[in-house]
């Protein structure tokens, strides 16, 4: 699963005391987890990575590979995503990632394509080519072919480039081809998401 949700359900006198319950238990549990909830009601992650990047007035460009095009796809499920997404890259060959994102062909031939350098070359590329504030990228197997046992089917970097940061992430799912990229989608847009909480 990429996420969980809870149900909070109350039963009091009057529609009022019922609604003080579940705020307090709501409070409660966001008091405990801190930054891991990121929305109430049916809030996606997409529109809260979209309504953080509209208050800052940041830009986002997006390089992808194993999820080929999810993200993109995602973000433009938010009505007005025009305003803060600018280019969406599927960049799912090396050649691609050469020529679009200006990889260098000595990260892909010393570290592979599914690489921290790599990851963090494309989201430098991203935000290079489209101009924008922020890079987003996602690199990794997902499978069922591909794997090595150093490189195993799951294995995924999601970096981010800003003008004065780089992270990357190195995160492994389990599942099927669908399953990670969903899970990969997810996790790249709550980094973006908790990265956007502090800057």
């Amino acid at each position: 699963h990429t996420e969980v949700k809870i149900r909070l359900t109350a039963k009091a006198k009057n529609e009022q005391e019922t609604d003080e319950i579940i705020e307090k238990v709501e409070n409660e549990i966001k008091s405990r987890l801190l930054d891991n909830v990121f929305g109430v009601d049916d809030e996606t992650m997409e529109r809260i990575v979209a309504i953080l990047l509209s208050m800052k007035k940041l830009t986002l460009s997006v390089a992808e590979s194993c999820t080929g095009g999810l993200i993109s796809n995602k973000l433009t499920n938010i009505p007005g995503s025009s305003t803060f997404f600018k280019r969406g890259i599927v960049a799912y060959s090396n050649e691609a990632k050469v020529e679009l994102l200006k990889v260098t062909e000595e990260a892909l031939r010393l570290f592979g394509a599914v690489s921290k350098q790599v990851a963090e070359e494309m989201a430098l590329g991203a935000r290079r080519s489209g101009k924008t504030n922020l890079g987003l990228s996602v690199t990794g197997i997902a499978g069922p072919s591909g794997a090595t046992d150093v490189k195993p089917v799951g294995l995924v970097y999601v970096a981010i480039s800003s003008e004065t940061d780089l992270i990357c992430k190195e995160i492994r799912f389990n599942g099927d081809r669908v399953k990670i990229k969903e899970q990969t989608s997810q996790f790249a847009l709550d980094l973006l998401r908790r990265y956007l909480l502090i800057k």
